[in-house]
């Protein structure tokens, strides 16, 4: 892996990018449509792309987490060194603020802003703890049976938590906190964000629990199956 300065910059660059991705895709696809379902999927195509290409070809410098959630959870796996921690959590959030700026720079918008978009409340906290059990999951799970396909993997579960949960899939505190900066499509209001945050870390939590069991190597205590014979020493 790489030293520790390049990995950082990995990681907020990468955070960046995705956030300008959600942002600025929200912001376009809110001007091209009246019709939210239709501006959602303007919003969530882009964004399911974009991670596919920001995993795959930053993940061999940092691992590319994005998401302090993640690294959470590399971290408690001992999979990342405990110096690294802070600094991977500060390189996400001060990235993803800048995707934010980013964004409204872009589309010629006030670049400073809070957002008033209201997401609280017991079913947006229990999307929110699915939204991020279930990124977890598939991050643990495709490291184990393919990790060669874990940007697609990832890519893929963010396009369909977008529409099967009612928050729409932050998954993300990094992300929360760059979209509190907007008054866009994708925006949610600052303080909003304690309740989406504790949701997302319980279930990156519960994640990590289930997954040491569910995905823990196998072991041949099982006698082979009538199909693959019985000459075997």
């Amino acid at each position: 892996m790489a030293d520790l300065s390049r990995r950082l910059a990995a990681e907020a660059l990468g955070t960046a990018m995705l956030v300008a991705t959600v942002v600025g895709s929200g912001i376009m696809a809110d001007r091209l449509s009246d019709d939210v379902a239709v501006s959602l999927l303007g919003n969530t195509i882009p964004t399911g792309a974009i991670l596919f290409v920001l995993i795959t070809i930053l993940g061999p410098i940092s691992g590319a987490h994005f998401n302090p959630a993640v690294t959470m959870v590399f971290a408690l796996r001992k999979e990342l060194e405990t110096s690294a921690i802070l600094p991977y959590v500060l390189a996400q959030i001060l990235g993803g603020i800048a995707g934010t700026l980013i964004a409204h720079a872009m589309f010629e918008l006030p670049i400073f802003q809070l957002s008033e978009t209201a997401r609280t409340g017991s079913a947006q906290w229990t999307a929110e703890a699915v939204a991020t059990f279930g990124l977890l999951l598939t991050i643990l799970g495709g490291l184990q049976a393919r990790p060669k396909a874990v940007p697609m993997l990832v890519g893929l579960y963010i396009t369909a938590a977008y529409w099967f949960t009612a928050s729409t899939s932050f998954a993300n505190p990094a992300v929360a906190i760059a979209r509190s900066l907007t008054n866009t499509f994708a925006g949610i209001r600052p303080v909003d964000l304690t309740g989406f945050i504790l949701a997302q870390v319980a279930g990156a939590l519960i994640a990590a629990a289930l997954a040491t069991w569910l995905f823990a190597e196998r072991r041949n205590v099982n006698p082979p199956l009538a199909s693959e014979g019985t000459d075997r020493p």
